[in-house]
């Protein structure tokens, strides 16, 4: 039952959703995402001093990073959530792995965010995995805005930036900032909408707030002389063929608006906050899988798109992350899992900052919420209060490219490691397969890149007690087989093998491709498809 209380009215959920600003921070592995979620945080005042994801002697790791194998490696292997006000606003910023072995990650994070950051390095531009993650921005309709990265290092030229947007990925580039000196000898930057100059002063490391200056357009021109004159003519250059600040679209991710900055040095992080709340989209309703609309005003519903364990060491409890989508949500309430129609009690529900965690007594839509001792729930479980019941699009899995055969090395270590597949199964760290032919003992492990072993192993061991032996298997090719009754064509034939995943789907392995095509013309009517992400 929903605990007694006073009751919000459909005005006060509707208000509340509009406080609310849920987005990701997204790119390729070292462009400074786990730093400018840290530099975002800081400037939001709920951090006093800021770490470097590659800290040395007492320097802290990120707050975002916080697995032991992330903070020996430098570089984020999962998503992580932090929550936290900037004035009247109510931030649930969601960092991301920008590693391409971890992709399956990131994409199920940009299918609870509203909008997303996408950070370029300025001395790289667009690279392959920040193409990747432009292309599922521009497939869901999700708003991006563009950091250009690093500027206090050299680069690349401010405008050479700008037309890769347009010429590699037809984005619009729509500069509300603008660098005042080239990359690697940062001066300031152009503020488009008020003609300012905003000049910052390099703190110890970056590790506080960097304090700003503003001044106009004379004064600048007397100080900084060239290089904002120079800053002056290629924005108006920009504005002039297309680059003028247009918020329909960049709502309807046609163009982008592009700042520039440091995150490291905290230099234009304060710009992009405040961007992020005046301009990027509130909550909006969701269509469940039917197509129908769910209101924002609609009782409590929400999805999962992320499973975690061994957050707390001292508890090792799995957490839910759900992203509410409608209604109220209020601690103690007992909801309904569409995927089993069971009931699941909240009893145990939490905001999450990095790893630090703290009790919510309620949420609205947008908030991302930690349900604890969350065992009964997995990644795309929809969550519902009342009636009718409503479930949400699922979430993807990817075809995997790298199989291995796992093993305990003890096998008196059997049943923990059992265990631990399970765990690893049911927060998506990597595909599990199973057969008859191979029993449950040896399940095979898929991952779309092999990094992903790492982790599965890593963490069986760390959390589970259990070291795996993995043995490689030689597939390169995965289909979907369609037709159960030719599960033995496949089987029998020594050029690949069929495998079941938890979702229930029957995946043909193959060597390579000369192996499906020998399959193929032995038996026109074999029923295999490629596989797409399945929901």
């Amino acid at each position: 039952m929903t605990p007694s209380g006073p009751t919000v009215s459909t005005h006060d959920v509707v208000d509340e959703a509009g406080r609310r600003r849920t987005f990701a921070v997204i790119s390729h592995p070292d462009a400074g995402k786990s730093t400018l979620t840290e530099a975002l945080a800081l400037h939001a005042q709920v951090l006093t001093s800021a770490g470097a994801v590659h800290g040395k002697g007492n320097r802290r790791g990120v707050t975002s990073d916080w697995l032991e194998m992330e903070r020996a490696r430098g570089i984020s292997i999962t998503s992580a959530t932090l929550q936290f006000g900037y004035g009247d606003t109510v931030i649930n910023l969601l960092d991301t792995p920008g590693h391409a072995d971890f992709s399956e990650d990131t994409y199920r994070v940009l299918a609870a965010v509203d909008s997303a950051v996408m950070l370029l390095d300025a001395a790289k531009g667009l690279e392959p995995q920040t193409l990747k993650l432009f292309d599922v921005c521009r497939y869901r309709g999700i708003p991006v805005i563009t950091f250009i990265n690093k500027w206090d290092r050299p680069g690349r030229e401010a405008l050479d930036l700008c037309d890769e947007l347009t010429e590699r990925i037809n984005l619009q580039p729509m500069p509300l900032t603008w660098p005042v000196g080239v990359a690697g000898h940062f001066r300031g930057v152009l503020d488009a909408r008020t003609g300012e100059m905003v000049r910052y002063d390099r703190t110890a490391g970056g590790a506080t707030v960097a304090p700003e200056h503003r001044m106009d357009a004379d004064r600048a021109k007397n100080e900084e002389g060239t290089d904002w004159i120079a800053a002056k003519e290629e924005h108006e250059l920009l504005a002039a063929s297309g680059g003028e600040f247009d918020h329909d679209r960049f709502i309807d991710a046609s163009a982008t608006p592009v700042l520039f900055g440091s995150a490291m040095l905290n230099f234009g992080v304060r710009h992009l906050l405040d961007l992020l709340v005046e301009l990027a989209p509130r909550p909006t309703p969701r269509a469940d899988v039917n197509g129908d609309t769910r209101e924002l005003d609609s009782p409590f519903s929400a999805f999962v798109f992320k499973v975690q364990t061994g957050m707390d060491r001292a508890h090792r409890d799995q957490v839910a992350f759900a992203r509410v989508c409608s209604g109220k949500f209020e601690r103690g309430m007992t909801v309904t899992n569409a995927t089993t129609g069971r009931p699941f009690a909240t009893k145990y529900v939490q905001q999450v900052f990095g790893q630090e965690r703290s009790t919510v007594d309620e949420a609205f839509p947008g908030d991302v919420i930690g349900l604890v001792n969350a065992t009964a729930l997995r990644v795309g479980d929809t969550l519902y209060d009342g009636k009718p019941a409503v479930k949400f699009p699922g979430l993807p899995s990817f075809a995997p490219a790298h199989f291995a055969i796992a093993r305990p090395k003890d096998l008196s270590r059997a049943k923990q490691f059992r265990k631990g597949v399970d765990q690893l199964e049911s927060e998506g760290v990597v595909q599990i397969l199973r057969s008859d032919r191979r029993g449950d003992a040896t399940p095979v492990f898929a991952a779309v890149g092999p990094m992903q072993f790492e982790v599965a192993t890593h963490r069986l061991e760390a959390e589970f007690g259990t070291a795996v032996a993995l043995d490689r298997m030689p597939y390169s090719i995965v289909r979907r087989l369609t037709d159960p009754a030719q599960r033995n064509l496949i089987d029998s034939s020594r050029r690949g093998e069929v495998l079941q995943r938890g979702d229930g789907a029957l995946l043909a392995l193959f060597t390579d491709q000369t192996a499906l095509g020998v399959m193929r013309r032995l038996h026109p009517e074999l029923a295999v498809e490629p596989l797409i992400a399945s929901t």
